[in-house]
């Protein structure tokens, strides 16, 4: 139903059937976007994206019949960017891929933001660390984009949620705590307290440089795109 459904709509789609098929083809092929199913043979959709986000930053959108807050969390703690629980419309699971399509994809005008020591390449979705490449699920990067276009002011959970496309009533803020956590670690900033990403208590969260850090926020456009 979904490969017929989405290939209706001019979607080019490769159906597989367990873990070791998906190793195989995302190998050889290049693929855009996983739309991974948790129930599979053998290694379950759980494992395949721990390995996946392990290895890439391929879109991710899980399907799963668990309606548990626990199975929905641990879903986007493994990376996951979007997910839809059974049963679900084929049209909605065609919006949200598209929606996540296009947050993964570069913008015509490429942008640069540089917070400290960390760059983000907006336009080529790319985030580096005192030079060094970070490698960011599209979810973190999006909440990160929420935060560095409002240095030094608070943005509300729910706002980084909006922003980040999971503007659904059945995410709560544990999903931004999950991946404010990720992006910390990722970005050398897991100390407590921290010093780039701040929490405001019962708000949000903040992003500052920390202080002695070279350079100020800035903003630098790059004429030119994708």
């Amino acid at each position: 139903m979904v490969v017929d459904y989405l290939g209706d709509n001019d979607m080019k789609v490769t159906a597989l059937a367990s873990g070791s098929d998906i190793a195989r083809v995302t190998g050889q092929q290049m693929i855009d976007l996983l739309i991974l199913d948790l129930k599979l043979p053998g290694e379950n959709g759980m494992e395949i994206a721990r390995r996946i986000r392990a290895e890439s930053s391929m879109p991710i959108i899980m399907l799963t019949g668990c309606k548990e807050e626990a199975d929905r969390v641990m879903a986007l703690e493994l990376g996951a960017d979007d997910y839809l629980t059974k049963p679900f419309s084929p049209r909605e699971l065609l919006a949200r891929l598209r929606a996540v399509l296009r947050r993964a994809q570069p913008s015509a005008v490429e942008s640069e933001i540089v917070i400290g020591r960390v760059a983000i390449d907006v336009g080529a979705r790319r985030v580096s660390l005192g030079g060094e490449p970070v490698e960011l699920t599209g979810l973190e990067f999006d909440i990160l984009m929420a935060l560095a276009r409002r240095p030094g002011r608070v943005v509300p959970r729910e706002t980084l949620l909006a922003e980040a496309g999971r503007n659904d009533t059945t995410v709560n803020d544990r999903t931004v705590d999950v991946h404010v956590s990720h992006l910390r670690k990722k970005l050398d900033d897991d100390a407590k307290p921290a010093r780039l990403i701040k929490t405001v208590r019962g708000v949000g969260y903040v992003i500052t440089p920390p202080e002695g850090a070279p350079g100020q926020v800035q903003g630098v456009q790059k004429e030119g795109g994708a």
